[in-house]
């Protein structure tokens, strides 16, 4: 682990000398590739060289130890071996978890989607909520949140809802989200008091670019039509809404959510290059189904994760045993204990297994 670090500071040097050579702002792409890596390695190196000094401190506490006869100097000594050896152990563990490998989509934007599983309009109306739960915590990072697909219930209710996150590492923090999410409560509409058991699926998928996925024209129809549902003068009067049919796979988006049907197109094939993108993610880890079974990130999604029980307003992370009785913050978006508990448990996990090896 040593080497790697002292060839990653060397790297992080001539990366640095780069940077500031006198016109390295010139070729932009190459001067963004640059700082990327220097962003990546800060962190590392940072932690390295504090790492370093603190088992200098050891070796100069321990000879002053050898040295010194004074009581109170021993005694001085003592207590900042003690807190350097406190200090190296510390950063060896951080070590450890920034070296372990990245995943390449971990700075990539999202698109999640939620849908509607068993419980009927119940269901519906808590696949909203959830919705709500991520726009506000999305919210509480200063992410931007944009929808790209809902087909909602005349009740306030979502069927489905793809909606896309925009911000700075939003793929690290919110794969954990995906899986089954069951709710259990009594709905509004139960007279006799019974408490009902609904779910929701919630995939996660990191928003791909055109370079990321090649999109044949032949593969796609594209179908233009007048807008349905809720909208202002223009959506229902125009020929604004758009619809993708993916021949090879079968998927269809169908993108209605703003009044220009080019804006519209966009939304759709942003939203089909993700879906298309997610497929092939999930194809090379079912090819490697005992490390994705090992990740929490990654886990199959139908496994249920997570259910959020109303009448004793309690969540419950069923993947790490986690229960928190917040129920009523958690869905008004305060969901980053539960994610920090999902990163340290899946970190624990990977450097296990690591270690195994």
């Amino acid at each position: 682990m040593f080497d790697k670090l002292e060839d990653l500071i060397l790297r992080y040097e001539e990366v640095m000398n780069q940077i500031s050579e006198p016109g390295a702002a010139d070729d932009t792409a190459r001067f963004r590739k640059l700082m990327k890596e220097q962003s990546d390695l800060a962190p590392i190196v940072e932690a390295y060289r504090a790492y370093r000094k603190a088992k200098q401190d050891i070796a100069d506490s321990l000879s002053i130890l050898e040295e010194e006869s004074d009581e109170e100097m021993r005694e001085l000594a003592k207590e900042e071996l003690n807190d350097a050896r406190t200090e190296a152990e510390k950063l060896e563990s951080e070590l450890k978890i920034l070296l372990l490998p990245k995943d390449p989509n971990d700075e990539k934007n999202v698109i999640v989607e939620i849908r509607a599983g068993a419980g009927g309009d119940e269901a519906a109306l808590f696949a909203a909520e959830i919705y709500r739960m991520y726009v506000h915590y999305a919210e509480s990072r200063h992410w931007k949140i944009e929808t790209l697909e809902i087909e909602e219930i005349g009740i306030g209710g979502m069927k489905s809802v793809n909606f896309m996150v925009s911000g700075k590492g939003a793929y690290s923090i919110l794969k954990y989200e995906s899986g089954v999410h069951r709710v259990q409560r009594v709905p509004e509409t139960e007279s006799q008091g019974r408490i009902h058991t609904s779910t929701i699926t919630v995939a996660v998928m990191p928003e791909a670019e055109e370079v990321d996925v090649q999109i044949d024209e032949k593969d796609i129809r594209i179908d233009v039509m007048r807008a349905s549902g809720n909208g202002g003068q223009c959506v229902n009067t125009t020929d604004s809404a758009v619809r993708l049919t993916h021949y090879p796979t079968g998927i269809v988006i169908y993108s209605q959510t703003e009044k220009s049907q080019l804006q519209n197109k966009e939304k759709a094939f942003a939203l089909l290059r993700a879906k298309l993108y997610d497929l092939e993610l999930q194809k090379k880890q079912d090819a490697q189904s005992e490390a994705r079974r090992s990740q929490i990130g990654t886990g199959d999604r139908s496994e249920k994760i997570r259910t959020y029980n109303f009448p004793q307003g309690r969540v419950t992370d069923h993947r790490i045993n986690l229960t928190l009785y917040k129920l009523d913050k958690i869905m008004n978006g305060d969901i980053q204990e539960i994610i920090d508990a999902c990163i340290a448990a899946d970190q624990a996990m990977r450097l296990s297994k690591l270690n195994e090896e």
